[in-house]
């Protein structure tokens, strides 16, 4: 299904590879849209157009976000492109307030006279709500009022025949690391580059821009009557710090040759140590825990637990959302509001909840600039690096791939398929499929025996290595 306002992929075999890029750069549709350029003017415009037209039609507080994003996604599978695709998407929502009713609309079309009329729309939507005490704009002293500039925007000029060549080269070096790999999932490159310009009726306007590059590759190997699947990615901000395709080819290939032969475990109790780019999923299930909307909801298995031990005291989560390039970084939230270094979890301690305007006045807090997410979330260990985590777990799970979606976000059950290596005196024995691992996550947070210093920088939470001291290990 396509984003409201998507203009629908194009996509293409490898022959009508020339083709493709004439008709993509001379689609009328496009050249209507505003400029996706550096500063985002046009797009400010347009949100100051509809702030207007919501002050003459009698709201008493408006907001408006626009964004537009472009891309380029290539996939090769088996020496042969399967798709060239072109995205060109654009939007723009409007929230209206007429006192505390509130109503939202929103448009692909970027018109001028598309615009009034979904404003117009957003306001006749409010004049039917209901009233909410806690609903509205943030407060104005909470708005960020200097804008830093974090790197975010590298744009990548690769044309889709580089594209190609580069996704048929990863995938080729995956194939041709060992003998047993003998299919393919197939390799990607992607561009995208995107522009998000917001403003309200406070007097906030501001936009800034963005880029997200990859490579990724996904390979089979057998052995015997068996089979396995592992892949490999990079992803960054600016496309001269990517892996290169032919390093993430290998890498594919390498994580696909040493799962072969894997067994079952016998059903156990044992320590489970994640890799980083698993353990990510721990810090996920904990952020929607103390998110505002599960504690004001009561759905949350860390209902009112700010101020309460939940990791052990060496245990510390900090939030940064100003790291140049980084993945996760944002100068304001989806409301404006400045975000802003925090530390979510200080001796193992929950300092506070992840607050948007709106749950922040159900709970009776503050905002903490954390509409739209969390920005760039730093998980603190004791220095061990992952040949030190694995001596200290001596014997137990390593798990490089979880399956499912276990996890019950209001009591903390936890259980997923995963799949990983068998540890013995800190050195790995054989791979390991088909087992569950079983918990509950408030167990699991305070015996965490230690994050690594291993950590994975593809994405918005930076953590190493997890290892939890005891979990079910449910196999034969």
């Amino acid at each position: 299904m396509l984003a409201r306002g998507a203009t629908p992929a194009r996509c293409y075999n490898r022959r009508f590879l020339q083709s493709s890029h004439r008709t993509m750069s001379t689609t009328g549709s496009m050249d209507r849209s505003p400029a996706l350029n550096a500063d985002g003017a046009d797009l400010l415009a347009l949100v100051e157009l509809a702030l207007e037209e919501g002050r003459a039609l009698g709201a008493s507080q408006a907001e408006a976000a626009i964004s537009m994003d472009v891309g380029l996604s290539v996939s090769a599978r088996l020496g042969e492109v399967e798709t060239i695709e072109y995205q060109r998407d654009r939007g723009m929502g409007v929230t209206v307030y007429f006192g505390t009713r509130k109503g939202s609309a929103s448009t692909g079309d970027l018109g001028a006279k598309a615009l009034r009329e979904t404003v117009a729309k957003a306001c006749t939507i409010a004049k039917y709500t209901a009233a909410d005490p806690c609903a509205g704009l943030p407060d104005p002293e909470d708005l960020a009022r200097d804008v830093p500039n974090l790197d975010l925007s590298h744009p990548w000029d690769v044309s889709p025949e580089q594209a190609c060549e580069m996704a048929i080269a990863c995938e080729a070096a995956a194939m041709a690391y060992d003998p047993r790999i003998n299919n393919s999932e197939g390799a990607a490159v992607s561009t995208h580059r995107g522009l998000r310009a917001y403003g309200n009726s406070l007097g906030f306007l501001s936009a800034y821009p963005g880029t997200v590059h990859s490579i990724s590759c996904s390979v089979l190997g057998t052995e015997g009557e068996h089979m396995e699947r592992d892949y490999w990615y990079s992803t960054m901000r600016d496309w001269r710090e990517l892996e290169g395709a032919i390093s993430v080819g290998q890498r594919a290939g390498e994580r696909t040759v040493r799962r072969l032969g894997a067994r079952k475990l016998p059903t156990m109790k044992a320590p489970v140590l994640y890799v980083p780019d698993v353990a990510r999923g721990l810090v996920s299930h904990f952020i929607g825990a103390i998110r505002g909307g599960s504690q004001y909801r009561r759905s949350s298995f860390l209902l009112d637990a700010a101020g309460e031990q939940v990791f052990p005291e060496w245990f510390a989560l900090s939030e940064r959302p100003h790291l140049p390039k980084a993945l996760a970084s944002a100068p304001f939230d989806h409301e404006g509001v400045a975000t802003r270094d925090r530390e979510l979890v200080e001796a193992g301690r929950l300092l506070g909840y992840v607050l948007s305007t709106y749950s922040a006045r159900k709970l009776g807090l503050r905002t903490t600039g954390n509409a739209g997410g969390t920005h760039n979330l730093i998980v603190h260990g004791r220095g061990r690096d992952f040949e030190g985590m694995l001596q200290l777990m001596d014997r137990g799970l390593l798990v490089t791939e979880l399956m499912g979606q276990g996890v019950n976000g209001v009591t903390g059950d936890y259980s997923r398929g995963a799949a990983g290596f068998w540890v013995e005196g800190g050195k790995l024995q054989y791979p390991v499929h088909e087992v569950t691992i079983a918990g509950n996550l408030k167990d699991m947070y305070r015996h965490v025996a230690d994050v690594g210093s291993d950590i994975d920088l593809r994405g918005g939470i930076r953590i190493g290595s997890v290892l939890v001291e005891e979990m079910t290990i449910a196999g034969d």
